[in-house]
């Protein structure tokens, strides 16, 4: 393997702390925490920061923290790892209160950032590179819980429901020139890179119809809210032939609450429904064409309706320039043959909202069995899940920040955002 002695020296580093980063991920396994509640997770990690000598900043996006090596004179690598949990009751290490579970493998992702942190750190080449590299502990990805999201927001103590989000809005990426971060490929027990996996974005709504309540034997002299939503679920289905099929346009919902008891009309139905797409203008055109059905059902039958649109995340603009340096590293570790190229992702991430803004990868590492959010999603293998993917993003790092900083500014000048912060922010909040 052709590695520098700035490289040898990280990656003996990493591997000398192997047995420490497998632990970290199983305990963080073992104490699945939901968003923005991510305090024992959070804790963790700042005593890892700490052991390791690095200034920290926590209480940023109120659970996150990160800590920077290095000068900002140059260019600033940002190394992410997820905090929270997905509720999955049914996986073998589920809370059995809340039902939160690592079934994501963000407890993965504390690990390879912690990891990719200790052999930058102790190796003692940062002093060698032109720039810094900031270690970020991400809350809140999983966009669950908006009920309590929204009772931290009442109270001032978070303004967006998406971590990463919310440290955008902080200023927390304002000094960042590129992010990377690494996610568990479902279902890929060998050692694999997927790189240029893009996902969706989505649009987030509460829907509330409103009619009046009479006895069901007497229906005509009511008006039945149930009856608006069945309609509403219809009208939605026939919007689909108007999505075209490169867009990649979702919509699914639930029936949050469907009335009391069955002798009475319906007066009060509410729904919860996601619009994804690919890119934002069809996302945005998309929700305006569910909006009309919503509407139309409810003037179909009489009913008020009450549609609150929260705009979730941004579709994934992955960085080609970026994704080829993480590339020319995995060669380094497996065949090329292990190094897949654009694997779709059909969820959503707050990751994608960092790409819009800057020069972003999250590539797709093996070493796991089972689906994603599923009570068989596992770690099948412990030095490729955990070990393999801290030495990747930590050698990136090292070639971004190398020979002055080359390649980071040449990333860094040819990237082209797709929206300026402030457009961003007003984005989110309509």
């Amino acid at each position: 393997m052709a590695f520098t002695e700035f490289e040898k020296k990280v990656l003996d580093s990493i591997d000398n702390n192997a047995e420490k980063i497998i632990g970290i991920g199983k305990k963080v396994l073992s104490n699945p925490e939901l968003g923005y509640r991510e305090f024992e997770t959070s804790a963790l990690v700042k005593d890892c920061f700490n052991e390791l000598g690095l200034d920290v900043k926590d209480d940023i996006a109120y659970t996150g923290l990160k800590a920077t090596l290095g000068n900002n004179n140059g260019f600033n690598v940002c190394i992410i790892g997820e905090l929270d949990s997905i509720v999955c009751g049914e996986h073998p290490h589920a809370n059995a209160e809340n039902h939160a579970a690592h079934a994501c493998g963000h407890n993965v992702q504390i690990a390879n950032m912690l990891g990719a942190a200790m052999g930058l750190a102790q190796s003692g080449i940062i002093s060698d590179l032109c720039g810094s590299i900031t270690f970020m502990a991400t809350p809140a990805e999983e966009y669950i819980e908006l009920d309590y999201r929204k009772s931290l927001r009442d109270d001032g103590k978070i303004k967006f429901f998406g971590g990463k989000q919310q440290l955008i809005y902080e200023g927390e990426f304002d000094d960042v020139d590129a992010a990377i971060m690494v996610h568990a490929r479902p279902e890929a027990p060998e050692k694999l890179v997927c790189l240029d996996a893009n996902s969706v974005g989505f649009v987030m709504k509460s829907i509330t119809f409103h009619g009046k309540s009479v006895h069901a034997a007497k229906p005509y002299d009511g008006v039945n809210a149930l009856n608006a939503a069945a309609l509403a679920i219809l009208g939605i289905h026939t919007c689909r032939e108007r999505f075209r099929e490169e867009d990649n346009i979702k919509v699914h919902f639930i029936v949050t609450s469907g009335g009391d008891v069955v002798n009475v009309v319906p007066d009060k139905v509410t729904l919860e429904c996601q619009v994804r797409a690919n890119n934002t203008p069809a996302m945005m055109k998309a929700s305006d064409d569910v909006d009309a059905a919503i509407k139309g059902a409810a003037m179909m039958v009489g009913a008020e309706v009450d549609i609150e649109t929260i705009v979730g995340y941004q579709p994934f603009n992955q960085s080609k320039e970026l994704g080829k340096v993480f590339e020319s590293v995995s060669e380094e570790f497996m065949d090329k043959e292990a190094i897949r190229h654009d694997i779709n992702m059909t969820g959503s991430s707050d990751i994608g909202d960092v790409s819009y803004l800057l020069p972003t990868i999250q590539p797709m590492v093996g070493g796991f069995t089972g689906q994603l959010h599923a009570k068989e999603f596992c770690v099948s293998d412990d030095y490729t899940a955990y070990v393999l993917p801290a030495k990747l993003m930590a050698l990136t790092a090292v070639r971004l920040l190398e020979n002055d900083a080359k390649l980071g500014k040449e990333i860094k000048k040819n990237f082209k955002s797709l929206m300026t912060k402030e457009e961003y922010i007003k984005l989110l909040e309509g």
